[in-house]
């Protein structure tokens, strides 16, 4: 399958007051609705999704470049907490208490975050990682998962170093690559896709390894809020098809049980690129409540 892509149409930044680039990129008309893309594992906001159909439903997407990523400056002491003082200074920039969220993969937590934060008035969560540490997940991640699980409770500092020390975008590609089944690799493939796709990674690799380590460990150890907590329109969104096993292993089951308003999609003909296959009607249902 054939994905189109459309290159950033624009791409911003503010100056933060502790001397901090904050940056993003956008499609979609600029006054339009306005929907905050929270990446994946090591992506800049260079690859955005939904393209042909944001001037459809009138939507603004922002794909944020988490700090370190990037043209986003590095944050010494980046916690989900200090993302949503950084995402609560974009909604200011472009005049708006809070904005619709969606979440892809890694960026799951970052999304959620946001939601804990009031900044979300709804989240849309695609292929998304759930807590892996949770006791409900433990049983079914694949033994190298346990195993990183494991070190990080034993040293989360030293596991962070080190990734930051020696992990290569070359590795995180293969990683990724290796993991999709054939319906992914039927996209990620494509001549169009493949080619934003490592763009993106590029440019999150752009200022060396430390923000993508950073942004693992926040994904691995406590988000810092209970999702149990969050009351808003949330969907959780799984392809039958998606073989990777640090998305939900169980496609998102015990992380809808956990959230009291989720509504759980698990689309029995798609992968975990069913952000690029699925986007009207991930965006349309995201809009919709």
């Amino acid at each position: 399958m054939q994905i189109s892509i459309t290159p950033p149409e624009r791409q911003l930044a503010i100056k933060l007051k502790d001397g901090r680039t904050l940056g993003w990129r956008e499609w979609g008309p600029v006054n339009g609705i306005p929907v905050l893309f929270c990446t994946g594992a090591a992506m800049s906001g260079y690859l955005g999704f939904g393209f042909d159909v944001l001037p459809k439903l009138g939507l603004r997407l922002l794909a944020i470049d988490r700090p370190g990523l990037g043209c986003s400056t590095h944050h010494p002491n980046k916690s989900l907490s200090s993302w949503a003082d950084d995402v609560e200074k974009i909604l200011k920039f472009i005049h708006a208490d809070s904005a619709h969220v969606v979440g892809f993969s890694q960026g799951t937590p970052f999304a959620l975050a946001l939601a804990a934060r009031r900044l979300a008035s709804s989240v849309a969560i695609v292929s998304g990682q759930d807590q892996l540490y949770h006791s409900s997940m433990r049983p079914l991640l694949i033994p190298d998962v346990q195993q990183m699980l494991n070190v990080i409770e034993q040293d989360a500092d030293g596991f962070e170093r080190h990734v930051a020390k020696t992990f290569t975008l070359e590795q995180l590609w293969d990683m990724v690559m290796g993991m999709n089944g054939e319906r992914d690799r039927e996209i990620y493939e494509s001549p169009a896709f493949n080619a934003a796709y490592r763009r993106a990674l590029e440019d999150g690799f752009s200022q060396g390894t430390k923000g993508y380590a950073r942004d693992l460990i926040l994904a691995l150890t406590d988000w810092g809020f209970d999702v149990e907590t969050l009351r808003l329109p949330l969907d959780l969104w799984y392809g039958r098809l998606d073989t990777s096993p640090v998305h939900s292993p169980d496609f998102g089951v015990t992380l809808a049980i956990r959230l009291p308003q989720a509504s759980l999609h698990i689309l029995d003909d798609e992968g975990g690129s069913l952000l690029w296959t699925r986007s009207h009607e991930i965006l349309e249902t995201l809009i919709s409540h």
